[in-house]
């Protein structure tokens, strides 16, 4: 039984979802990733100006006159979030932000009639949600996201791509939310985007990239549990240590920025509407 509360937050994100899909899973960006492939509809005798490489020779031969094969776009797509629900990203309001973000998404594909489907991952994969369409399995996973408590506190990105690519054969839409304080997965990601168009979505906290100055502060990693004292008092300039990786297709979300305007201003810009 889903809680009153829990109703009130997924009807704030239907509310806010509804812009965001109005102005970005619309128009110029819904057609940037349409027509993944082409499907057999039907055979007809041949025109002046049809492609020859779509002519059937096994009908042509039958009725001694050019037949040729036409075919219709596959309009439907399907959509996956792959979500790392590691210890890292319960940091400030990472995680709330994380499960907005892939509700928004969701709800964006039922919008759209799209399939979805979702990964939760820490260091290992969590829990798999089949891509589905409609409304009640958008609010299944919905619930899952805001809800699912992790049982494991590392990250291990690599390790989620390589699974969701045994599983998933068919070509889509792949978004990945993490806040990426991750490496090794480089290589399997370029692999992953020959056949899967992915999104990065990098959620931070500007605590973690800037540490106050003039004292001694003891830190404790998240996944690891790992103590670090730092005399902040000797130090001129600090910075948590965070690797930072040249990728292609990131959207980098602070937790005090607003996700729906970033999202939007990436997608026209990819969809050349900037």
């Amino acid at each position: 039984m889903i809680s009153k509360e829990l109703i009130k937050k997924i009807r704030h994100i239907d509310i806010k979802s509804a812009k965001l899909v109005e102005e970005v899973f619309s128009g110029e960006y819904r057609s940037r990733f349409r027509g993944k492939g082409m499907t057999f509809e039907d055979i007809r005798e041949y025109y002046p100006g049809d492609d020859v490489r779509h002519i059937d020779w096994n009908v042509t031969a039958r009725h001694n006159k050019a037949f040729v094969k036409q075919f219709s776009e596959e309009r439907e797509i399907n959509m996956f979030l792959l979500i790392d629900m590691s210890y890292s990203n319960h940091f400030a309001g990472k995680k709330d932000l994380i499960a907005e973000i892939g509700a928004t998404l969701s709800y964006s594909a039922a919008r759209n009639n799209d399939k979805v489907g979702m990964m939760l991952f820490t260091d290992k994969v969590e829990k798999v949600i089949p891509s589905k369409s409609g409304k009640k399995h958008v609010l299944s996973i919905i619930e899952n996201i805001l809800t699912y408590e992790s049982e494991s506190k590392g990250t291990d990105i690599n390790h989620a791509l390589v699974q969701f690519s045994k599983m998933v054969k068919k070509p889509g839409i792949v978004f990945v939310l993490s806040d990426f304080m991750d490496q090794g997965y480089e290589k399997t990601l370029k692999t992953m985007k020959r056949k899967h168009d992915v999104v990065l979505i990098k959620v931070r906290d500007r605590k973690e990239e800037k540490l106050p100055y003039g004292g001694i502060f003891t830190f404790k990693d998240l996944e690891s549990g790992e103590v670090v004292t730092l005399d902040l008092l000797k130090m001129k300039k600090n910075r948590m240590s965070q690797r930072e990786t040249e990728l292609k297709d990131v959207i980098s979300v602070y937790t005090d920025e607003d996700y729906v305007k970033l999202l939007r201003l990436y997608f026209m810009k990819r969809g050349g509407l900037s």
